[in-house]
C-alpha cells in the first residue's frame, strides 16, 4: 500500500476491479505517511474504480482488448516481434460484439473505453492480481486474458511494468518454487534425479480437490498434512469430512489447534504433532517474498523452557520420520536436519536459486533469477510470449427451485464472494469481526441495501443463506459498498453452503462466485 501512496504522489494511477468497495483501497492511512493520515484521513489510494459482476473478468479484459484496438493503442510492433498468436487475440476481440461484453461484466462501454485509454496513455503499467481472479471456475482464463492485455500494449518485459500475482501467503510462492505441485518442472526433474542417481518417481500426485474426491473413494491410506486446515479450506464441508473420515490414518503437523483436528478425523487413528513455529524454530530458515526476493530469518526462540517441553521443528520431525522409514536411501535423511546443507541441495535443485546456497556467508537477500523479465525475451521454445484467445464465460443464475425452495418463497438470490477478513491471514486463527467492513461477527452477509430492499428485508434482520450444499441460519444483514446483485461472507465459515464449480485447468474452487438464496424463515 506504501508504494501505491508514492505512486499517486508521483502523478501514477490506480486502477481498482472489484465488486466490493473496500475502504483501504480508495483511501489508505498508512503509519508511514502520519501527518497525512492525521490531517485527511489517509492517502487517496484508487484512481477508478470498476465494479464488475463476479467471474466476468475474462469479458471486461477482452472488452479492454477491444477499445485499446478502436482507440489505435496497440502495440502491433511489439506484438510482431515479441509474441506468437497475437492475431487470434485481436480478430476475437475485434469480433466480440459490445453488446456481450457489457452484458455479461455489468460495465458500460464508457467505463471500459475510458479505462482503456488510461491503459493505452500510460508509459508503463503493473497487472496485479489477487485470488478473487484466480478462484474462479475459468481462472487461468482470466490471467491469460491480463496477460494478453499487457502483451497488447507492450507492457510485458521491460522494467516497471508487467504481470504480478499476490500471493495470501509467502509459503504459497515458496512451496511452488521448491516443486510441491502435482505438474514438476523439467529442470526440477532432471536436477533432483541427478542428485539422486536414479530417475524419480512419475506416480502423478493429486491437487487439493482430486485429493479430496480420492479420498472419497477410498483410494488414500495415509495423509501427511504439513500445517494448512485441509478440512475447512476446501468448499462443502460435509463432503470435506466424510472424504477424510475414508483415509486409514492422517498426520497433522501444526503449530496451532484448527478446525481440521477436531472435524476432519480418519477412519482409525488421527495424529496431532505439534511443533515449533516458524518464529521459535532453533535454526536459520528462509522466506521467499510474494515480489521474488529471498531474505534469511535469524534463529527463533521458543516461548518455553527448553526442559519443560518435548516440541522439536518441523524439519527435524519430517526427516527423523522419513529416516526410520528409510534410514539413508536414497539420500542421508538426518542429513537434512542441517538448514545451511538443504540450501545447498537448493541451490544444486531449483532454478533461480544457485545464490541461497552462500546466502549463511552473505547474509544477503537476493532476486530469483529469471522471474523479473526486464526485456521482452520469454521462457519459450522460441523466446516469444505465446498468447491464448479467453472465450467469453457465459453465466447464469439459478432458479428458486435449484435451492429446493418453492418458486413463492420470498428472498433473493445473490452471488457470494467468500474471502478473508481484515486481521485473518489463514483458516487457522483469527479475529472475529471486521472493522473495516463494519461486519461484527463471522456470521454476517455483506449486502447492497438496494437488495435489502427489494427482498424485503431490513439491515441487522437475521436472515437464512441457502447453497447447493447447506444452509447457515440466523446471519445477519449488514449494508455496504458491494455491487447490486452480490453479497460477502466470511471463508472458511460459509464453505458448509455449496459445492464449488471448479477451474478444469487448474483444480481451483470458484469461491469468488457462488449462487445463494437469501431468504427468511420466519
Amino acid at each position: 500500500m506504501n508504494e501505491l501512496i508514492k505512486l499517486r504522489e508521483r502523478g501514477g494511477k490506480v486502477i481498482i476491479i472489484n465488486p466490493q468497495i473496500e475502504i483501504g483501497l480508495v483511501k489508505f492511512a498508512s503509519p508511514a505517511f502520519p501527518i497525512k493520515s492525521l490531517l485527511t484521513g489517509g492517502s487517496d489510494i484508487s484512481s477508478l474504480y470498476l465494479q464488475p459482476i463476479p467471474g466476468s473478468d475474462v469479458a471486461l479484459f477482452v472488452g479492454l482488448q477491444k477499445s485499446l484496438i478502436e482507440q489505435n493503442l496497440i502495440k502491433t510492433e511489439y506484438l510482431n516481434s515479441y509474441t506468437e498468436n497475437w492475431q487470434q487475440i485481436i480478430n476475437y476481440a475485434q469480433n466480440t460484439p459490445w453488446e456481450n461484453i457489457t452484458k455479461i461484466c455489468g460495465l458500460s462501454q464508457e467505463e471500459i473505453t475510458a479505462t482503456a485509454y488510461l491503459i493505452g496513455q500510460s508509459e508503463r503499467i503493473v497487472f496485479a492480481w489477487a485470488m478473487g481472479v484466480t478462484q474462479q471456475a475459468n481462472g487461468v482464463d482470466n490471467i491469460l486474458s491480463i496477460a494478453n492485455t499487457a502483451l497488447i500494449t507492450g507492457n510485458a518485459g521491460k522494467i516497471g511494468a508487467g504481470t504480478m500475482p499476490i500471493r495470501g501467503h509467502s509459503n504459497v510462492q515458496g512451496f511452488g518454487s521448491m516443486g510441491v505441485t502435482v505438474n514438476l518442472r523439467e529442470e526440477i526433474k532432471q536436477a533432483l534425479s541427478q542428485l539422486l542417481g536414479k530417475p524419480i518417481s512419475e506416480t502423478p500426485g493429486y491437487h487439493t480437490r482430486d485429493l479430496i474426491e480420492a479420498a472419497e473413494i477410498g483410494k488414500i491410506d495415509t495423509l501427511f498434512c504439513l500445517g494448512g486446515n485441509l478440512y475447512a479450506a476446501n468448499p462443502d464441508l460435509q463432503q470435506a469430512k466424510q472424504a477424510l473420515s475414508q483415509i486409514e490414518t492422517i498426520f497433522y503437523v501444526a503449530t496451532k489447534p484448527n478446525l481440521g483436528h477436531f472435524h476432519g478425523l480418519a477412519k482409525t487413528q488421527t495424529l496431532i504433532l505439534p511443533v515449533f513455529n516458524r518464529f521459535e524454530n532453533p535454526h536459520k530458515t528462509t522466506t521467499e517474498s510474494g515480489n521474488n526476493f529471498v531474505r534469511l530469518n535469524d534463529e527463533g526462540k521458543s516461548h518455553l523452557q527448553p526442559h519443560n517441553s518435548d516440541l522439536i521443528s518441523e524439519i527435524e520431525l519430517i526427516t527423523e520420520i522419513a529416516h526410520r522409514l528409510h534410514g539413508e536411501t536414497p539420500i542421508n535423511w538426518r542429513k537434512l536436519q542441517d538448514t545451511v546443507y538443504v540450501r545447498d541441495l537448493i541451490a544444486k535443485t531449483i532454478p533461480g536459486y544457485e545464490k541461497i546456497g552462500e546466502i549463511d556467508q552473505t547474509k544477503e537477500e537476493f532476486i530469483i533469477a529469471g522471474r523479473i523479465l526486464e526485456e521482452p525475451k520469454f521462457p519459450t521454445s522460441d523466446g516469444k510470449a505465446q498468447m491464448f484467445v479467453t472465450p467469453l464465460p457465459q453465466l447464469s443464475l439459478p432458479n428458486k427451485s435449484d435451492f429446493g425452495v418453492s418458486e413463492n418463497q420470498s428472498g433473493i438470490i445473490v452471488i457470494l464472494g467468500t474471502g478473508r477478513s481484515y486481521g485473518q491471514h489463514n483458516t487457522v486463527v483469527y479475529r472475529s469481526e471486521d472493522k473495516y467492513r463494519n461486519m461484527p461477527h463471522r456470521y454476517c452477509i455483506l449486502m447492497n441495501s438496494l437488495d435489502v430492499k427489494k427482498a424485503g428485508f431490513q439491515e441487522h434482520q437475521r436472515i437464512t443463506v441457502k447453497g447447493n450444499a447447506g444452509e447457515l441460519n440466523n446471519i445477519e444483514i449488514i449494508c455496504g459498498g458491494i455491487r447490486e446483485g452480490v453479497a460477502f461472507m466470511f471463508y472458511p465459515e460459509t464453505n458448509v453452503l455449496f459445492k464449488a464449480e471448479i477451474d478444469p485447468q487448474s483444480g481451483t474452487p470458484a469461491y469468488k462466485r457462488v449462487p445463494v438464496f437469501v431468504y427468511s424463515k420466519m
